[in-house]
């Protein structure tokens, strides 16, 4: 019996053809100081605090989905702080232009100076959203630079799908 081998290339191209497209996305958002935090001290050692927060984001450079735009965020994080560092994770419901929500998770790294963030980064991927975007999936990064008032602007970039 002689077996048949399929060049692996022929088979990427095939799976190619059923896997839904990759649309790239980028944008810029702005989000305020948080509207409700609360942190409490560990007591092991100086400076290590879990902080639990929440707060609004505006997108000043929207990015698109679906054909619409994003328009604001409303984000949930939980952070351990460690001295001039910190690591959380959130979630974000995010609203779009038409109305349709999308959430998403975030895992982030932070900088500190004196208590105040300087610089953020993470990861994010989709975990869902409404009309448009029902069954969204997706994935990217973002970097964040806070300003003397509080307020910190994210570059986000990423991809995502939508299912056929």
């Amino acid at each position: 019996m002689r077996l048949t081998v399929i060049p692996a290339s022929i088979l990427v191209f095939a799976f190619s053809l059923l896997a839904p497209a990759q649309t790239k996305v980028s944008g810029t958002v702005q989000c305020g100081k948080p509207d409700e935090q609360h942190s409490l001290d560990i007591g092991d050692r100086p400076n290590h605090s879990f902080s639990i927060s929440k707060g609004k984001c505006t997108w000043t450079k929207p990015m698109e989905i679906a054909g619409t735009q994003t328009k604001e965020d409303d984000g949930t994080n939980f952070d351990e702080i460690t001295g001039d560092h910190s690591t959380g994770r959130g979630y974000v419901v995010g609203a779009l232009a038409n109305g349709d929500k999308m959430y998403v998770r975030i895992q982030s790294s932070a900088t500190m100076k004196e208590g105040k963030l300087v610089t953020a980064r993470g990861t994010w991927s989709f975990t869902g959203g409404t009309g448009k975007v029902k069954g969204i999936t997706g994935k990217g990064t973002y970097q964040g630079k806070a300003a003397p008032d509080g307020t910190v602007t994210y570059d986000v970039t990423g991809e995502y799908q939508l299912p056929k």
